[in-house]
């Protein structure tokens, strides 16, 4: 398997104090890693029974058409609150901070469809579970697979996204 450590910037201190960031962005302006990415995506999923893919804004968007187009199968974008233009069904979670609410638009999510949420990391699971409960809720579809480059499981996130098949590329298990 590629090193995929190697191709991630750690950013201390970022966004504040006692934070250690990983930054994808290096990952995604090296070729070779990008298309790794791509090759471990498509091998994991070409034999699933996924009719859509669901990335979450910002990063996931990097990562979504990828796979989208290898599969052939539709990309659906998750939003934050008021940046797409349809009738939209919207779920508001809590964060460490405050509270954010996520969209997906109502004419993209189709009856029975099966939906492999992706993005670039995932360290609480907040934001995914968020999603997960909106389709779950609000929608007929199911959400089945969850994939990210990055997993930080001392945040304790597979507990939160239990039932759902997680694959990260790279768990990274420093506090």
């Amino acid at each position: 398997m590629y090193d995929f450590d190697s191709v991630i910037r750690k950013v201390p201190d970022f966004p504040k104090k006692g934070i250690l960031f990983y930054d994808i962005t290096s990952l995604i302006a090296d070729p070779r890693a990008l298309q790794a990415v791509k090759q471990e995506m498509t091998a994991t999923y070409k034999n699933r029974d996924i009719t859509k893919i669901i990335a979450v804004e910002a990063r996931g968007f990097l990562l979504g058409p990828l796979l989208a187009d290898a599969l052939n199968i539709p990309l659906i974008l998750a939003r934050k609150k008021n940046k797409l233009p349809n009738a939209a069904y919207s779920q508001t979670y809590e964060l460490e901070y405050g509270s954010d609410t996520i969209e997906v638009q109502q004419l993209d999510l189709k009856e029975n469809d099966q939906v492999l949420i992706i993005d670039d990391l995932i360290a609480t699971g907040g934001t995914i579970k968020a999603l997960c409960d909106l389709i779950q809720n609000k929608t007929t579809a199911r959400v089945t697979d969850i994939f990210a480059i990055i997993g930080l499981p001392f945040l304790n996130f597979r507990e939160k996204l239990e039932g759902y098949r997680i694959k990260t590329l790279l768990d990274y298990n420093n506090e």
